[in-house]
């Protein structure tokens, strides 16, 4: 499971150092794509390959279902992190998501994020207001 938010720092081709904590479930390969909100999506393998197959079963009938496959699948690139941990980001992902030096990398359970920091700042300052509120909704019976 990915937990926390680190802050590490794109260096100037474009490569971000993985949390240590992440490198040991990414260190086999991984699959970044375009996510919600102006973020990327970095997801183990297995974990691509679980949500792929969940979002073929989608009729292809759907015209929403069409579109956001192309776009998940289109913008996505499997890539294996060197022996430092490094991860190269493409130059239309970081345009994507607005990149250019200061990142957050997120455990979100099943996959990490990242965020351009200052937009991952604003996020969270917009969205903890209503966190209490919602925790009913998104998890009935939790708390």
């Amino acid at each position: 499971m990915f937990l926390g938010t680190y802050t590490p720092r794109l260096d100037d081709k474009g490569r971000l150092i993985l949390p240590a904590k992440f490198r040991g479930q990414l260190a086999t390969g991984l699959v970044m794509t375009k996510g919600q909100e102006r973020c990327l999506f970095v997801f183990p393998v297995g974990e691509f390959r679980r949500m792929h197959d969940q979002l073929r079963q989608a009729p292809v009938t759907s015209r929403q279902a069409r579109d956001y496959l192309r776009v998940f699948l289109a913008s996505a690139h499997d890539e294996v992190p060197d022996k430092q941990g490094r991860l190269s980001i493409p130059a239309g992902l970081r345009g994507y998501a607005g990149l250019d030096r200061d990142v957050a990398v997120i455990g979100v359970g099943s996959r990490v994020e990242i965020w351009d920091a200052a937009a991952w700042e604003s996020y969270l300052e917009e969205q903890t207001p209503s966190y209490a509120e919602t925790a009913e909704e998104v998890i009935p019976g939790a708390f």
